[in-house]
Protein backbone atom coordinates (compact mmCIF):
# COMPACT_ATOMS: atom_id res chain seq x y z
CA UNK A 1 0.00 0.00 0.00
CA UNK A 2 1.48 3.34 -1.04
CA UNK A 3 1.37 6.52 1.01
CA UNK A 4 -1.65 7.92 -0.83
CA UNK A 5 -3.63 4.74 -0.25
CA UNK A 6 -2.65 4.74 3.42
CA UNK A 7 -3.86 8.32 3.78
CA UNK A 8 -7.14 7.42 2.13
CA UNK A 9 -7.68 4.61 4.64
CA UNK A 10 -6.94 6.91 7.55
CA UNK A 11 -9.33 9.58 6.29
CA UNK A 12 -12.07 7.04 5.66
CA UNK A 13 -11.78 5.94 9.28
CA UNK A 14 -12.33 9.46 10.55
CA UNK A 15 -15.97 10.30 11.19
CA UNK A 16 -17.57 13.08 9.17
CA UNK A 17 -17.81 15.19 12.33
CA UNK A 18 -14.02 15.24 12.59
CA UNK A 19 -13.19 16.12 8.98
CA UNK A 20 -13.60 19.16 6.81
CA UNK A 21 -14.10 18.76 3.08
CA UNK A 22 -13.87 21.48 0.47
CA UNK A 23 -15.84 22.16 -2.68
CA UNK A 24 -13.81 22.88 -5.75
CA UNK A 25 -14.82 25.55 -8.25
CA UNK A 26 -16.49 23.07 -10.61
CA UNK A 27 -18.70 21.70 -7.81
CA UNK A 28 -20.06 25.09 -6.79
CA UNK A 29 -23.20 26.63 -8.26
CA UNK A 30 -24.78 30.04 -7.93
CA UNK A 31 -27.26 29.84 -5.05
CA UNK A 32 -25.20 27.38 -2.95
CA UNK A 33 -25.07 28.45 0.71
CA UNK A 34 -23.50 27.54 4.05
CA UNK A 35 -23.99 28.84 7.61
CA UNK A 36 -22.30 29.01 10.99
CA UNK A 37 -24.00 29.70 14.33
CA UNK A 38 -22.21 30.87 17.45
CA UNK A 39 -23.14 32.49 20.76
CA UNK A 40 -21.10 35.58 21.59
CA UNK A 41 -19.22 35.32 24.90
CA UNK A 42 -17.11 37.64 27.01
CA UNK A 43 -14.16 35.40 26.18
CA UNK A 44 -14.70 35.93 22.43
CA UNK A 45 -14.58 39.69 22.92
CA UNK A 46 -11.41 39.49 25.00
CA UNK A 47 -9.68 37.27 22.43
CA UNK A 48 -10.54 39.69 19.62
CA UNK A 49 -9.22 42.59 21.69
CA UNK A 50 -5.96 40.70 22.26
CA UNK A 51 -5.49 39.85 18.58
CA UNK A 52 -6.62 43.17 17.11
CA UNK A 53 -5.46 45.60 19.76
CA UNK A 54 -8.94 47.16 19.66
CA UNK A 55 -9.62 47.96 23.32
CA UNK A 56 -12.46 50.40 22.78
CA UNK A 57 -14.09 50.63 26.24
CA UNK A 58 -17.51 49.96 24.72
CA UNK A 59 -16.23 46.38 24.36
CA UNK A 60 -14.05 46.18 27.46
CA UNK A 61 -15.57 48.32 30.22
CA UNK A 62 -19.08 47.56 31.49
CA UNK A 63 -19.36 50.92 33.28
CA UNK A 64 -18.41 52.86 30.16
CA UNK A 65 -20.73 50.73 28.02
CA UNK A 66 -23.74 51.45 30.26
CA UNK A 67 -23.49 55.11 29.25
CA UNK A 68 -23.03 54.33 25.56
CA UNK A 69 -25.85 54.34 22.98
CA UNK A 70 -26.13 50.56 23.42
CA UNK A 71 -26.16 50.62 27.29
CA UNK A 72 -24.18 47.34 27.46
CA UNK A 73 -20.96 45.71 26.33
CA UNK A 74 -21.08 44.81 22.64
CA UNK A 75 -18.80 42.72 20.45
CA UNK A 76 -16.41 44.20 17.93
CA UNK A 77 -17.78 44.48 14.41
CA UNK A 78 -14.88 42.23 13.54
CA UNK A 79 -16.70 39.44 15.39
CA UNK A 80 -19.27 39.07 12.60
CA UNK A 81 -16.58 39.30 9.95
CA UNK A 82 -14.61 36.58 11.71
CA UNK A 83 -17.63 34.26 11.52
CA UNK A 84 -17.90 34.99 7.79
CA UNK A 85 -14.28 33.89 7.50
CA UNK A 86 -15.12 30.77 9.50
CA UNK A 87 -17.85 29.74 7.04
CA UNK A 88 -15.59 30.35 4.05
CA UNK A 89 -12.57 28.56 5.53
CA UNK A 90 -14.38 25.47 6.80
CA UNK A 91 -17.53 25.10 4.64
CA UNK A 92 -17.90 27.11 1.44
CA UNK A 93 -15.61 26.68 -0.38
CA UNK A 94 -13.62 25.25 2.55
CA UNK A 95 -9.93 24.22 2.77
CA UNK A 96 -7.78 25.61 0.00
CA UNK A 97 -10.00 28.60 -0.70
CA UNK A 98 -8.31 32.01 -0.76
CA UNK A 99 -10.21 34.84 0.93
CA UNK A 100 -9.66 37.91 -1.27
CA UNK A 101 -11.72 40.56 0.49
CA UNK A 102 -15.03 41.61 1.94
CA UNK A 103 -17.35 44.59 2.15
CA UNK A 104 -19.43 44.25 5.32
CA UNK A 105 -21.83 46.65 6.99
CA UNK A 106 -22.84 46.17 10.64
CA UNK A 107 -26.53 46.84 11.10
CA UNK A 108 -27.14 46.04 14.78
CA UNK A 109 -24.83 45.46 17.76
CA UNK A 110 -24.06 41.95 18.99
CA UNK A 111 -24.11 41.69 22.79
CA UNK A 112 -22.70 39.04 25.08
CA UNK A 113 -25.16 36.14 25.04
CA UNK A 114 -26.55 36.88 21.58
CA UNK A 115 -26.59 33.95 19.15
CA UNK A 116 -25.39 34.99 15.69
CA UNK A 117 -26.04 32.92 12.54
CA UNK A 118 -23.92 33.93 9.55
CA UNK A 119 -24.83 32.66 6.07
CA UNK A 120 -22.84 33.04 2.85
CA UNK A 121 -24.54 32.45 -0.51
CA UNK A 122 -22.80 32.19 -3.89
CA UNK A 123 -24.10 35.05 -6.02
CA UNK A 124 -21.64 34.91 -8.94
CA UNK A 125 -18.84 32.77 -10.45
CA UNK A 126 -16.02 34.00 -12.67
CA UNK A 127 -14.88 31.13 -14.90
CA UNK A 128 -11.77 32.95 -16.06
CA UNK A 129 -10.36 33.70 -12.60
CA UNK A 130 -11.98 30.92 -10.58
CA UNK A 131 -13.30 33.54 -8.19
CA UNK A 132 -16.62 33.53 -6.32
CA UNK A 133 -18.73 36.40 -5.06
CA UNK A 134 -20.60 35.56 -1.86
CA UNK A 135 -23.51 37.45 -0.35
CA UNK A 136 -23.08 37.56 3.44
CA UNK A 137 -25.89 37.86 5.93
CA UNK A 138 -25.94 37.65 9.72
CA UNK A 139 -28.96 37.43 12.02
CA UNK A 140 -29.35 37.25 15.80
CA UNK A 141 -31.53 34.89 17.82
CA UNK A 142 -34.55 37.14 17.18
CA UNK A 143 -34.14 36.97 13.42
CA UNK A 144 -32.90 40.57 13.21
CA UNK A 145 -30.25 41.32 10.61
CA UNK A 146 -26.97 42.32 12.26
CA UNK A 147 -24.63 42.34 9.26
CA UNK A 148 -24.84 42.39 5.47
CA UNK A 149 -22.29 42.51 2.70
CA UNK A 150 -20.18 40.75 0.12
CA UNK A 151 -17.09 38.55 0.23
CA UNK A 152 -14.73 37.56 -2.59
CA UNK A 153 -12.99 34.18 -2.67
CA UNK A 154 -10.81 32.21 -5.05
CA UNK A 155 -12.18 28.68 -4.98
CA UNK A 156 -9.84 25.68 -4.65
CA UNK A 157 -9.09 23.48 -7.65
CA UNK A 158 -7.85 20.44 -5.71
CA UNK A 159 -10.26 18.26 -3.79
CA UNK A 160 -9.39 18.06 -0.06
CA UNK A 161 -10.84 16.07 2.82
CA UNK A 162 -8.72 16.51 5.91
CA UNK A 163 -9.03 15.92 9.66
CA UNK A 164 -10.45 18.90 11.48
CA UNK A 165 -7.48 20.48 13.28
CA UNK A 166 -7.50 20.46 17.08
CA UNK A 167 -7.81 24.01 18.30
CA UNK A 168 -5.24 25.15 20.86
CA UNK A 169 -6.37 25.58 24.43
CA UNK A 170 -6.48 29.31 25.07
CA UNK A 171 -7.17 30.59 28.56
CA UNK A 172 -8.15 34.20 28.84
CA UNK A 173 -8.19 35.93 32.21
CA UNK A 174 -11.63 37.41 31.70
CA UNK A 175 -12.01 38.35 35.39
CA UNK A 176 -15.79 38.06 35.24
CA UNK A 177 -15.84 37.18 38.95
CA UNK A 178 -13.97 40.34 39.89
CA UNK A 179 -16.31 42.33 37.64
CA UNK A 180 -19.30 40.77 39.41
CA UNK A 181 -17.72 41.59 42.78
CA UNK A 182 -17.28 45.23 41.79
CA UNK A 183 -20.89 45.37 40.61
CA UNK A 184 -22.06 44.19 44.05
CA UNK A 185 -20.50 47.15 45.84
CA UNK A 186 -21.36 49.83 43.31
CA UNK A 187 -23.84 52.31 44.68
CA UNK A 188 -22.74 51.72 48.27
CA UNK A 189 -21.18 54.64 50.17
CA UNK A 190 -17.38 54.47 49.99
CA UNK A 191 -15.70 52.55 52.80
CA UNK A 192 -13.73 54.74 55.21
CA UNK A 193 -10.26 53.18 55.25
CA UNK A 194 -7.24 54.12 57.36
CA UNK A 195 -4.21 53.68 55.12
CA UNK A 196 -1.12 53.05 57.22
CA UNK A 197 2.09 54.71 55.97
CA UNK A 198 1.31 55.30 52.25
CA UNK A 199 4.74 56.77 51.62
CA UNK A 200 5.69 55.45 48.20
CA UNK A 201 4.13 55.60 44.75
CA UNK A 202 2.65 52.09 44.84
CA UNK A 203 0.99 52.41 48.25
CA UNK A 204 -0.35 55.92 47.76
CA UNK A 205 -1.40 55.14 44.20
CA UNK A 206 -3.41 52.11 45.36
CA UNK A 207 -5.32 54.21 47.89
CA UNK A 208 -6.03 57.07 45.48
CA UNK A 209 -7.02 54.63 42.73
CA UNK A 210 -9.57 52.95 45.00
CA UNK A 211 -10.89 56.33 46.07
CA UNK A 212 -11.31 57.49 42.49
CA UNK A 213 -13.21 54.27 41.77
CA UNK A 214 -15.65 55.21 44.54
CA UNK A 215 -14.72 52.19 46.68
CA UNK A 216 -13.03 53.89 49.63
CA UNK A 217 -12.66 57.20 51.41
CA UNK A 218 -9.02 57.04 52.51
CA UNK A 219 -7.53 58.52 55.64
CA UNK A 220 -3.79 58.81 54.95
CA UNK A 221 -1.77 58.11 58.10
CA UNK A 222 1.98 58.65 58.14
CA UNK A 223 4.77 61.23 57.87
CA UNK A 224 3.14 64.18 56.12
CA UNK A 225 6.29 65.18 54.22
CA UNK A 226 6.80 61.66 52.83
CA UNK A 227 3.16 61.28 51.80
CA UNK A 228 3.18 64.62 49.99
CA UNK A 229 6.49 63.76 48.32
CA UNK A 230 4.99 60.49 47.06
CA UNK A 231 1.97 62.43 45.78
CA UNK A 232 4.18 64.87 43.87
CA UNK A 233 6.18 61.99 42.38
CA UNK A 234 3.06 60.24 41.09
CA UNK A 235 0.95 63.28 40.26
CA UNK A 236 -1.70 62.22 42.78
CA UNK A 237 -3.89 64.85 44.40
CA UNK A 238 -4.14 64.23 48.16
CA UNK A 239 -6.06 67.41 48.90
CA UNK A 240 -9.50 65.71 49.04
CA UNK A 241 -8.37 63.21 51.69
CA UNK A 242 -7.85 63.49 55.43
CA UNK A 243 -4.17 63.26 56.33
CA UNK A 244 -2.96 62.40 59.85
CA UNK A 245 0.70 63.10 60.54
CA UNK A 246 2.63 60.27 62.23
CA UNK A 247 6.43 60.37 62.61
CA UNK A 248 7.28 56.85 61.41
CA UNK A 249 5.79 53.56 60.25
CA UNK A 250 5.18 52.07 63.71
CA UNK A 251 3.40 55.23 64.82
CA UNK A 252 1.39 55.24 61.59
CA UNK A 253 0.26 51.64 62.20
CA UNK A 254 -0.79 52.46 65.77
CA UNK A 255 -2.65 55.60 64.69
CA UNK A 256 -4.47 53.77 61.89
CA UNK A 257 -5.53 51.03 64.33
CA UNK A 258 -6.72 53.67 66.79
CA UNK A 259 -8.95 55.18 64.10
CA UNK A 260 -10.58 51.81 63.54
CA UNK A 261 -10.89 51.19 67.25
CA UNK A 262 -12.74 54.48 67.70
CA UNK A 263 -15.04 53.70 64.76
CA UNK A 264 -13.63 56.46 62.56
CA UNK A 265 -12.39 53.90 60.02
CA UNK A 266 -14.25 50.82 58.78
CA UNK A 267 -11.15 49.03 57.47
CA UNK A 268 -7.36 49.19 57.40
CA UNK A 269 -5.09 49.20 54.38
CA UNK A 270 -1.39 48.43 54.37
CA UNK A 271 0.81 51.12 52.91
CA UNK A 272 4.58 50.97 52.44
CA UNK A 273 5.34 49.39 55.81
CA UNK A 274 5.91 45.69 56.46
CA UNK A 275 2.82 43.56 57.09
CA UNK A 276 4.22 42.41 60.45
CA UNK A 277 4.43 46.00 61.64
CA UNK A 278 0.78 46.68 60.88
CA UNK A 279 -0.41 43.36 62.33
CA UNK A 280 1.64 43.94 65.50
CA UNK A 281 -0.44 47.07 66.13
CA UNK A 282 -3.66 45.21 65.28
CA UNK A 283 -2.82 42.45 67.79
CA UNK A 284 -1.83 44.77 70.63
CA UNK A 285 -3.62 43.36 73.72
CA UNK A 286 -4.71 46.77 74.99
CA UNK A 287 -4.96 49.08 71.96
CA UNK A 288 -5.45 46.63 69.12
CA UNK A 289 -8.39 45.12 67.24
CA UNK A 290 -8.39 41.57 68.57
CA UNK A 291 -11.51 39.41 68.63
CA UNK A 292 -12.04 35.85 69.82
CA UNK A 293 -11.02 34.66 66.36
CA UNK A 294 -7.44 34.22 65.16
CA UNK A 295 -6.35 36.51 62.34
CA UNK A 296 -5.87 34.85 58.96
CA UNK A 297 -5.32 35.92 55.38
CA UNK A 298 -7.57 34.85 52.51
CA UNK A 299 -6.90 35.25 48.79
CA UNK A 300 -9.92 35.49 46.52
CA UNK A 301 -8.56 33.84 43.37
CA UNK A 302 -9.98 34.61 39.92
CA UNK A 303 -8.36 31.77 37.94
CA UNK A 304 -8.91 31.36 34.20
CA UNK A 305 -10.16 27.86 33.52
CA UNK A 306 -11.64 27.26 36.98
CA UNK A 307 -15.45 27.40 36.94
CA UNK A 308 -15.97 29.22 40.24
CA UNK A 309 -14.29 31.71 42.59
CA UNK A 310 -11.58 30.10 44.70
CA UNK A 311 -10.50 31.09 48.21
CA UNK A 312 -6.95 30.23 49.31
CA UNK A 313 -5.90 30.43 52.97
CA UNK A 314 -3.53 31.15 54.73
CA UNK A 315 -0.66 32.48 52.63
CA UNK A 316 0.40 35.58 54.55
CA UNK A 317 -0.21 35.59 58.32
CA UNK A 318 0.06 32.22 60.11
CA UNK A 319 3.45 30.65 59.51
CA UNK A 320 2.95 27.13 60.88
CA UNK A 321 -0.59 26.99 62.28
CA UNK A 322 -1.57 24.28 64.74
CA UNK A 323 -4.89 22.47 64.71
CA UNK A 324 -6.72 25.14 66.70
CA UNK A 325 -5.40 27.88 64.44
CA UNK A 326 -6.41 25.93 61.33
CA UNK A 327 -9.93 25.69 62.69
CA UNK A 328 -10.13 29.51 62.84
CA UNK A 329 -8.45 29.84 59.44
CA UNK A 330 -11.14 27.62 57.90
CA UNK A 331 -14.03 29.35 59.68
CA UNK A 332 -12.78 32.79 58.59
CA UNK A 333 -12.69 31.62 54.97
CA UNK A 334 -16.11 29.97 55.24
CA UNK A 335 -17.61 33.18 56.64
CA UNK A 336 -16.14 35.12 53.71
CA UNK A 337 -17.50 32.58 51.23
CA UNK A 338 -20.97 33.13 52.73
CA UNK A 339 -20.59 36.89 52.24
CA UNK A 340 -19.66 36.24 48.62
CA UNK A 341 -22.86 34.27 48.13
CA UNK A 342 -21.61 30.68 48.45
CA UNK A 343 -24.20 29.10 50.74
CA UNK A 344 -22.31 25.91 51.60
CA UNK A 345 -18.70 26.17 50.45
CA UNK A 346 -16.65 23.05 49.80
CA UNK A 347 -13.44 23.16 51.83
CA UNK A 348 -10.44 21.10 50.70
CA UNK A 349 -7.76 20.66 53.37
CA UNK A 350 -4.61 20.22 51.31
CA UNK A 351 -1.63 17.94 51.71
CA UNK A 352 0.78 16.19 49.36
CA UNK A 353 -1.42 13.09 49.32
CA UNK A 354 -5.06 12.17 49.76
CA UNK A 355 -4.54 9.40 52.32
CA UNK A 356 -3.69 9.71 56.00
CA UNK A 357 0.02 9.19 56.64
CA UNK A 358 1.25 9.32 60.27
CA UNK A 359 4.52 10.78 59.01
CA UNK A 360 2.77 13.75 57.40
CA UNK A 361 1.32 16.05 60.03
CA UNK A 362 -0.83 17.84 57.43
CA UNK A 363 -2.76 14.62 56.74
CA UNK A 364 -3.42 14.09 60.47
CA UNK A 365 -4.57 17.70 60.85
CA UNK A 366 -6.85 17.30 57.83
CA UNK A 367 -8.49 14.21 59.31
CA UNK A 368 -9.00 15.96 62.66
CA UNK A 369 -10.47 19.06 60.98
CA UNK A 370 -12.98 16.91 59.10
CA UNK A 371 -14.11 15.37 62.38
CA UNK A 372 -14.29 18.83 63.95
CA UNK A 373 -16.63 19.83 61.13
CA UNK A 374 -18.71 16.71 61.81
CA UNK A 375 -18.99 17.75 65.47
CA UNK A 376 -19.99 21.35 64.72
CA UNK A 377 -16.66 22.96 65.62
CA UNK A 378 -16.52 24.24 62.03
CA UNK A 379 -19.88 25.34 60.64
CA UNK A 380 -21.48 26.32 57.37
CA UNK A 381 -19.34 24.22 55.04
CA UNK A 382 -18.49 20.78 53.70
CA UNK A 383 -14.95 19.91 54.79
CA UNK A 384 -12.82 17.08 53.37
CA UNK A 385 -9.18 16.15 53.51
CA UNK A 386 -6.48 15.33 53.17
CA UNK A 387 -6.68 16.12 49.45
CA UNK A 388 -3.82 16.74 47.07
CA UNK A 389 -4.12 19.90 45.01
CA UNK A 390 -4.98 18.07 41.78
CA UNK A 391 -7.83 16.03 43.19
CA UNK A 392 -9.13 19.04 45.12
CA UNK A 393 -9.76 21.07 41.97
CA UNK A 394 -9.90 18.52 39.13
CA UNK A 395 -12.95 16.23 38.77
CA UNK A 396 -10.97 14.00 36.41
CA UNK A 397 -8.17 13.58 38.96
CA UNK A 398 -10.70 12.84 41.71
CA UNK A 399 -12.32 10.15 39.55
CA UNK A 400 -8.93 8.67 38.71
CA UNK A 401 -8.17 8.32 42.42
CA UNK A 402 -11.70 6.93 43.00
CA UNK A 403 -12.39 9.49 45.69
CA UNK A 404 -15.94 9.47 47.01
CA UNK A 405 -16.28 13.04 48.24
CA UNK A 406 -18.62 16.01 48.03
CA UNK A 407 -15.55 18.27 47.90
CA UNK A 408 -12.96 16.53 45.70
CA UNK A 409 -12.70 18.07 42.23
CA UNK A 410 -14.91 21.06 43.04
CA UNK A 411 -13.40 22.90 45.98
CA UNK A 412 -14.42 26.47 46.79
CA UNK A 413 -11.81 26.90 49.55
CA UNK A 414 -8.25 25.57 49.62
CA UNK A 415 -6.65 25.32 53.07
CA UNK A 416 -2.87 24.96 52.87
CA UNK A 417 -0.68 23.24 55.50
CA UNK A 418 1.46 26.31 56.22
CA UNK A 419 2.37 29.78 55.02
CA UNK A 420 5.19 28.59 52.75
CA UNK A 421 2.90 26.24 50.82
CA UNK A 422 0.19 28.91 50.57
CA UNK A 423 2.54 31.63 49.44
CA UNK A 424 4.09 29.45 46.74
CA UNK A 425 0.70 28.21 45.53
CA UNK A 426 -0.75 31.73 45.34
CA UNK A 427 2.25 33.00 43.37
CA UNK A 428 2.18 30.01 41.02
CA UNK A 429 -1.48 30.71 40.28
CA UNK A 430 -0.87 34.40 39.64
CA UNK A 431 2.45 34.31 37.79
CA UNK A 432 2.08 31.05 35.84
CA UNK A 433 -1.66 30.48 35.51
CA UNK A 434 -2.71 34.09 34.87
CA UNK A 435 -4.92 34.30 37.96
CA UNK A 436 -5.69 37.45 39.92
CA UNK A 437 -5.63 37.23 43.70
CA UNK A 438 -7.36 39.81 45.91
CA UNK A 439 -6.12 39.56 49.50
CA UNK A 440 -7.68 40.48 52.84
CA UNK A 441 -7.04 39.67 56.50
CA UNK A 442 -10.00 38.46 58.55
CA UNK A 443 -10.58 37.89 62.26
CA UNK A 444 -10.00 41.44 63.52
CA UNK A 445 -12.71 43.98 64.32
CA UNK A 446 -12.31 45.38 60.81
CA UNK A 447 -11.01 43.86 57.57
CA UNK A 448 -7.42 44.58 56.62
CA UNK A 449 -6.33 45.02 52.99
CA UNK A 450 -2.78 43.85 52.30
CA UNK A 451 -1.57 45.20 48.97
CA UNK A 452 1.59 44.27 47.08
CA UNK A 453 3.69 46.15 44.58
CA UNK A 454 3.11 43.27 42.13
CA UNK A 455 -0.70 43.56 42.36
CA UNK A 456 -2.57 44.69 39.27
CA UNK A 457 -4.97 47.63 39.53
CA UNK A 458 -7.84 45.15 39.18
CA UNK A 459 -6.54 43.12 42.14
CA UNK A 460 -6.15 46.18 44.35
CA UNK A 461 -9.67 47.35 43.60
CA UNK A 462 -11.08 43.87 44.16
CA UNK A 463 -9.32 43.69 47.54
CA UNK A 464 -11.03 46.93 48.56
CA UNK A 465 -14.36 45.59 47.30
CA UNK A 466 -13.96 42.43 49.41
CA UNK A 467 -13.14 44.58 52.44
CA UNK A 468 -16.31 46.55 51.78
CA UNK A 469 -18.42 43.39 51.77
CA UNK A 470 -16.88 42.26 55.05
CA UNK A 471 -17.15 45.64 56.76
CA UNK A 472 -20.84 45.91 55.93
CA UNK A 473 -21.64 42.33 56.96
CA UNK A 474 -22.90 41.48 60.44
CA UNK A 475 -22.26 40.09 62.92
CA UNK A 476 -18.50 40.35 63.18
CA UNK A 477 -16.34 37.80 65.06
CA UNK A 478 -16.75 38.21 68.81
Amino acid sequence: MNALDANAVILAAVSSENVIENRIFAEISVGDAASLTRQATRRDIDLLAIVSGDVNPIQMDADFARNSPFHKVVAHGLYGSALVSGVIGAKLPGPGGIFLGQDIRYLLPVAVGDTLTVTVTVSAKDEASGELRLDCRGANQNGQAVLSGTAYVRAPTEKLRVPRPDLPVVRVGDHERFRALMDRVRGEPPLVVAVAHPCDAAALGAAVEAAQAGLIEPILVGPRAKILAAARATGADCAPYRLIDAPHSAAAAAAAVALARRGEAQALMKGSLHSDELLHAVLDPQEGLRTGRRLSHVYLIDAPGYPRPLLLTDAAVNIAPDLEAKRDIIQNAVDLAHMLGVAEPRVAVLSAVEVINPNLRSTLDAAALCKMADRGQITGALVDGPLAFDNAISPASAREKELVSAVAGQADILVVPDLEAGNMLAKQLTFLAGADAAGVVLGARVPIVLTSRADSARTRLASCAVAGLIARAAPRPA
